[in-house]
């Protein structure tokens, strides 16, 4: 259910929309702030008792993101994950560099945020999968998901956070 129309870069969004664009922007600026100036070595390596770095939790992130933009596209089905690709999904290969993650997760954002502004409503609705982290019964609106994806991606930037700032003292916001 994609817009067969590209957004226009003159078209200004208001209301709710542009507080989704908005709000959201703001979380992942925080996430990929945690980056800046980082090589590949400091972005993969664990600063606390935790087996995340700031260089999984942008993978994870941008994986979760394209996820749920799939589930408002296509349904449940589209979230399907066994163990094997849960496993991969936190596994940081040599060929992705903290550039390539980067990009990669500017890559969905900017999917994400023209499914945003060209959705025709933010009311469409899919039962979530069945998941024992999910009530059985559930259905979220395309609103409900973007609200989601706003609280999923500055939790992560806490962490990230967290985790820079064990690093080498810098802090996202302050």
């Amino acid at each position: 259910m994609t817009s067969s129309a590209p957004i226009s870069t003159d078209t200004t969004l208001t209301g709710e929309r542009a507080d989704l664009l908005e709000a959201l922007g703001k979380t992942r600026f925080f996430l990929r702030h945690t980056a800046q100036g980082l090589t590949d070595e400091q972005a993969n390596k664990n600063t606390t008792v935790s087996e995340l770095t700031i260089a999984k939790l942008i993978k994870h992130v941008a994986n979760t993101e394209k996820g749920w933009v799939d589930f408002i596209l296509e349904g449940p089905s589209a979230m399907a994950i066994d163990e094997t690709d849960w496993a991969e999904a936190w596994h940081i290969s040599e060929a992705e560099t903290l550039e390539v993650l980067l990009a990669r997760y500017a890559e969905i954002a900017e999917r994400t945020d023209e499914l945003i502004a060209s959705l025709p409503s933010l009311d469409l609705a899919h039962p979530l999968p069945e998941a024992p982290w999910f009530e059985p019964g559930t259905t979220w609106s395309a609103r409900r998901v973007f609200a989601h994806l706003i609280a999923e991606t500055a939790q992560h930037a806490g962490h990230a956070d967290i985790i820079r700032e064990s690093l080498d003292g810098q802090k996202s916001m302050g």
